[in-house]
């Protein structure tokens, strides 16, 4: 096995420590007939037979046996394919079996918190785990009872678990093993100041497991100054987008992107995931999909938790054909059977690409991605096709259906062109400097 120590040198990784002689190949591993062979206790193979899990995908097959050594772990893998499992058993398997500790999982969203936990109490219900969900948009009293029944597992997003921190209602100094799922995405919402926070405030003696479909810097420097000689276990090259998915790309002008989405509803009858570039942009977008007759919900962070939790519920149950979101539900959504993901704007980072089209092609089923390029947004498909080592095809556009009436024809979702003479009084109001605010948080 290939055991990787991170070290910096003149800008780049090197991986500089083999512990055996003989390395295995976890890029592309041999199909795994059952988890029998995985050094997972018989109780727990039990529970995965009555939860009907009889094939581990190549994630669980190779993270699973050493995460039950009790190994640090950098689990590399595309989207759906299964790294709840992958954590999930030996996290609860260890903690079984020591009978003492907690397990920390820190996600960036609230409904990848909900989901993990969902996974968690499948599985370690046979052996009374229990387990607890910080996250915001829950009252802290809530949460609070929820700690006082002294939880074996924490599932959390860093912005309310560092909430607990300062109120002191919670203790992570008995922590024995530390998860982090989707990291990169974590880092990209920008957590990376509290997630070092809550890394600081948990003991240094153990366990540490990171999960993400992508390898950016900001992961390796983690791995280098709270991992002890993790094992990196990568079943897909970093940035790879699923085999089983389809891509499609239309360039198309702003006006036309209302009518094009009219078009390609009306050609694909499964449901549906949108993902547009803002919250402003996600309600009009559901408005004109009702208006187009399909049934639609949104999830966004202008939506209370609830809101959001029924808008994933519907969908999953086919009250609601379309879901329209941004990046929040790019990761962590657990929907089987989505038939398309649109990307009615791109999104401003080539790995988002990769997320956003792993909600559909999972479990073995095919899928299709649909993206509206605008004409001056061409280098953003040569910024993905780069990441993703692949050359998307460009289908002609077809002929658009004529705009219904109450539909948007104008692309309201973009940010107001200001005239070169409102810049520069601006810029002279601002005493000659460029300052612009930071819009509102996209998600």
């Amino acid at each position: 096995m290939l055991v990787c120590d991170f070290s910096k040198r003149a800008g780049r990784v090197f991986f500089c420590m083999i512990q055996q002689t003989k390395t295995v190949q976890v890029r592309n591993p041999e199909p795994q007939r059952g988890f029998s062979g995985l050094g997972i206790a018989p109780k727990l193979l039990e529970v995965l037979v009555n939860l009907k899990f009889q094939t581990p995908t190549p994630i669980q097959s190779k993270a699973i046996p050493t995460a039950i050594e009790g190994k640090d772990i950098i689990g590399i893998a595309q989207t759906g394919t299964g790294k709840t499992l992958a954590f999930g058993i030996p996290l609860i398997q260890r903690l079984m079996q020591t009978g003492q500790g907690m397990g920390l999982v820190i996600v960036p969203t609230r409904e990848l918190a909900l989901q993990d936990n969902e996974s968690l109490e499948s599985l370690g219900r046979a052996f009374h785990v229990k387990t607890a969900v910080l996250i915001g948009g829950v009252a802290m009293g809530y949460q609070l009872r929820m700690l006082q029944r002294r939880p074996n597992i924490i599932i959390g997003t860093p912005g309310r678990i560092i909430d607990h921190l300062r109120q002191r209602t919670l203790d992570l100094r008995s922590v024995k093993i530390l998860i982090l799922d989707e990291a990169d995405r974590m880092l990209d919402m920008g957590f990376a100041p509290q997630v070092n926070q809550i890394l600081e405030a948990v003991p240094k003696d153990r366990q540490t497991m990171l999960f993400s479909a992508t390898m950016p810097e900001n992961i390796v420097r983690i791995a280098t100054r709270h991992m002890k000689l993790p094992v990196r276990v990568e079943v897909a090259q970093s940035g790879t987008a699923a085999a089983s998915v389809e891509h499609e790309l239309f360039v198309v002008k702003k006006d036309q992107k209302t009518r094009l989405l009219d078009k390609v509803l009306s050609e694909h009858k499964g449901s549906v995931l949108l993902f547009s570039r803002t919250k402003h942009g996600a309600k009009k977008i559901c408005r004109d999909i009702k208006t187009m007759g399909h049934s639609t919900a949104e999830i966004h962070s202008n939506k209370s938790l609830a809101q959001r939790r029924e808008a994933l519920e519907g969908f999953k149950l086919g009250k609601y054909r379309v879901l329209v979101a941004t990046d929040i539900a790019s990761r962590g959504i657990d929907v089987k059977g989505i038939e398309v993901v649109i990307n009615y704007d791109l999104p401003e980072n080539p790995e988002d690409y990769v997320h956003r089209i792993g909600r559909t092609g999972r479990a073995g089923l095919t899928g299709r991605a649909i993206s509206f390029v605008v004409p001056e947004q061409r280098y953003k498909i040569r910024e993905i096709e780069r990441l993703t080592r692949s050359s998307f095809p460009i289908t002609p556009l077809p002929e658009l259906p004529p705009v219904r009436p109450g539909v948007h024809v104008i692309d309201e979702d973009r940010r107001p062109v200001f005239s070169r003479r409102t810049q520069t009084h601006a810029r002279r109001a601002f005493g000659g400097q460029r300052r612009f605010t930071k819009p509102s948080s996209r998600y």
